[in-house]
């Protein structure tokens, strides 16, 4: 029946929209106690005849007045009206733009009418988790479709029951789910104290994985909405710190997943921080910077049973991706120097297990570009260790470490002394086939800054070059070490140009002869992109 009126309504007669309408609500009447799918699905039938019937006006004060009053009637009621917001924008409903307009305005005009029969919902349930789940299954979809008045609201009791829900420990299973979303938007302006929220934090440990997720959101949605007021008054009336603190209490929870959906809420801080340019309300965020720093680099560490590379496509491996990404963002407000020099504190100062060194070392390698490099030991100080490390460590950490050492090709650059060290590192890493993509990576970096010390090593850059083949390289690697060695072949003297570039194309040139002569496999020949690949990246 609801596939019928959303795809034909058209070809039924005016005449009878009347009667089928009756129909409908006599069914999910005479239904209510079966199953919940079928009363789910007589509702959005109502939902998308009352849509489409245009003769059928103010349809919610009619389906309050009929069946308010009755409280067996009222589950399959807040079901109907629960449905109703959701379908305006479907796009199996064949309506057109001035309906939808008109049917949101009617919307709008009765939905004082809608929060006041959910605050007699609210009344009837008492600790009703059931109806207190459809009550605001049906408060978030008028909430959704942005009908609801937001002064209103923000007076209505109703709000004020959502808190209670989230502090209370007598309510169990998907209630505080439902919550997740009505906290948002304008409805919070009057709120003037953020007390209440307390409580939560210390519950907070005791609550199963999933919830822990909701009230990560409930959190991040409250930061969000208090952004511009958190920036611009910070630790006054709505930009009350303590928004922050429960952010923090989010990092701390053992999950990497709760964590990061905060991650766009301090994106947007950091944009806005930025902005901003004041040192003085920079400074009002650093501690909370760093200890979120902290809480990131615990929890990008690896299992301690880890064996080989940190994984890079997996969801672990693209959450660190994004750590990467927002410690670049948000390493101004603390000091790129001053933290570079704390992580190398912890890994100096101690004797940490491989995995705290590997995901120190990770947090490093982000904010390795932007340290200054004038008169700043610690750098050299990293650098030499690094290339130091015995081969007997953890893979990961040789890993990691040199991808760190490709970050810091700027140092190398200014201490040439480094330089040789350094490639003898890379180039054990470059033999070992689990390194040797980050190992060409890294040479690709210190060739790309570097090009004029690198001059005097092009004669091996010129070998591994003719061997590339042999090493257990992706494709791009390949195609950045030749890069690499391209760039510092520019650099050499002018009569050795010429004669360096014969021999570095002729690898490539003797790679596509061979493929040339061979004969055809199976009707194709063989893939010449990979040499051609090479040979363009050499030229350009």
């Amino acid at each position: 029946m609801k596939m019928k009126i959303q795809t034909s309504f058209y070809e039924l007669p005016t005449d009878s929209h009347a009667s089928l309408r009756d129909s409908l609500l006599s069914h999910i009447q005479n239904l209510k106690d079966l199953s919940p799918v079928i009363v789910t699905q007589l509702a959005l039938a109502i939902a998308d005849l009352a849509l489409q019937m245009a003769s059928w006006k103010g349809c919610v004060q009619t389906l309050v007045e009929k069946y308010s009053n009755d409280v067996t009637s009222l589950p399959f009621l807040l079901e109907i009206l629960t449905v109703l917001p959701e379908e305006v924008h479907s796009r199996s409903l064949r309506i057109g733009a001035n309906r939808r307009t008109e049917i949101i305005e009617d919307l709008a005009y009765y939905s004082s009418t809608v929060i006041s029969l959910l605050m007699t919902c609210v009344e009837k349930a008492g600790n009703d988790e059931k109806m207190l789940i459809k009550i605001f299954r049906c408060l978030g979809s008028w909430f959704n479709l942005g009908v609801l008045d937001s002064t209103f609201m923000a007076n209505s009791k109703l709000l004020s029951l959502l808190f209670e829900v989230l502090v209370s420990t007598r309510l169990r299973g998907t209630l505080p789910a439902r919550t997740k979303s009505l906290l948002r938007g304008d409805t919070w302006s009057p709120v003037e104290d953020l007390s209440d929220l307390c409580p939560l934090c210390v519950l907070f440990w005791v609550f199963f994985f999933t919830r822990v997720l909701n009230y990560c959101r409930v959190f991040t949605e409250l930061c969000e909405t208090f952004l511009d007021k958190i920036v611009c008054t910070p630790g006054q009336g709505l930009g009350d710190l303590r928004t922050l603190e429960l952010l923090l209490i989010c990092a701390g929870h053992p999950q990497y997943e709760v964590v990061e959906i905060s991650f766009n809420f301090w994106y947007r801080l950091g944009e806005h921080l930025y902005k901003t340019d004041d040192a003085v309300i920079h400074s009002i965020f650093k501690a909370y910077i760093q200890r979120l720093l902290h809480a990131l680099a615990r929890h990008c560490q690896l299992d301690s049973d880890h064996e080989g590379v940190p994984e890079e496509t997996d969801d672990f491996g693209e959450f660190r991706m994004r750590v990467s990404d927002l410690v670049k963002d948000l390493i101004f407000l603390v000091g790129s120097v001053e933290c570079f020099a704390q992580l190398y504190a912890t890994l100096k100062d101690g004797n940490p297990p491989w995995e705290v060194t590997e995901a120190v070392l990770f947090i490093m390698a982000s904010i390795a570009k932007s340290v200054d490099q004038e008169n700043n030991p610690t750098l050299v100080e990293v650098l030499e260790g690094v290339v130091r490390l015995p081969e007997t460590v953890h893979t990961a950490v040789r890993y990691t470490s040199i991808e760190l050492v490709g970050e810091m090709s700027e140092v190398v650059d200014r201490n040439p002394q480094f330089l040789d060290p350094v490639l003898g590192y890379l180039m054990k890493g470059l033999c070992d086939r689990r390194l040797a993509s980050a190992a060409a990576k890294a040479i690709h970096n210190i060739c790309s800054v570097c090009r004029d010390h690198m001059a005097q090593h092009f004669n091996g850059l010129l070998e591994i070059a003719r061997s590339l083949d042999s090493f257990t390289l992706s494709p791009e690697a390949a195609v950045g070490l030749l890069k690499g060695t391209a760039l510092v072949l520019a650099r050499l003297p002018l009569e050795k140009i010429a004669e360096c570039l014969s021999e570095l194309c002729a690898v490539q040139v003797m790679a596509l002869k061979k493929l040339l002569s061979q004969e055809p496999s199976n009707g194709l020949s063989s893939d010449p992109t990979v040499p051609l690949d090479r040979l363009a990246v050499i030229f350009r």
